[in-house]
């Protein structure tokens, strides 16, 4: 099992770019998050910074924390792939319907995913799949 330590993760994303920028062979997954790299340009500064994987990012102090951004995009992005939980990927289909928009569907479905992570975090139980899925659709409407 994959199970990369928070800096390996960060890391993964600076080298991705960091390949993406010089034209280098890319992996399957390595292509997936220099593309969300890509729709984040305010992002890219700070994945060019060799010192970025060692900053900290206070919700507090009203920062928000590309590296986790990035990760939840990369995670939508392998749910959809293969339609787990079931019905995200038609729920993210009908916000992207809704959008007109497929990032500005997959920022809906990162709040959805994000929120539904805190409430399990917050109640220490496991991820309400169900939820998450119920979520996405209402985000769109349904």
């Amino acid at each position: 099992m994959f199970d990369p330590s928070r800096d390996q993760a960060r890391q993964f994303f600076v080298a991705s770019w960091a390949k993406h920028k010089n034209r280098e062979v890319l992996t399957q997954l390595e292509i997936i998050a220099a593309d969300l790299v890509a729709h984040h340009p305010e992002y890219q500064p700070l994945l060019e910074d060799p010192d970025a994987v060692y900053k900290d990012f206070s919700p507090e102090d009203g920062q928000v924390n590309p590296f986790l951004h990035l990760s939840l995009h990369l995670a939508i992005e392998e749910q959809l792939s293969i339609n787990q939980p079931p019905g995200i990927r038609e729920a993210f289909e009908q916000c992207q319907a809704r959008h007109g928009d497929r990032h500005a569907a997959l920022h809906d479905v990162l709040e959805c995913l994000g929120e539904t992570i805190w409430q399990a975090q917050r109640d220490k139980a496991p991820l309400d799949a169900r939820a998450y899925v119920d979520a996405v659709r209402k985000r769109a409407g349904l």
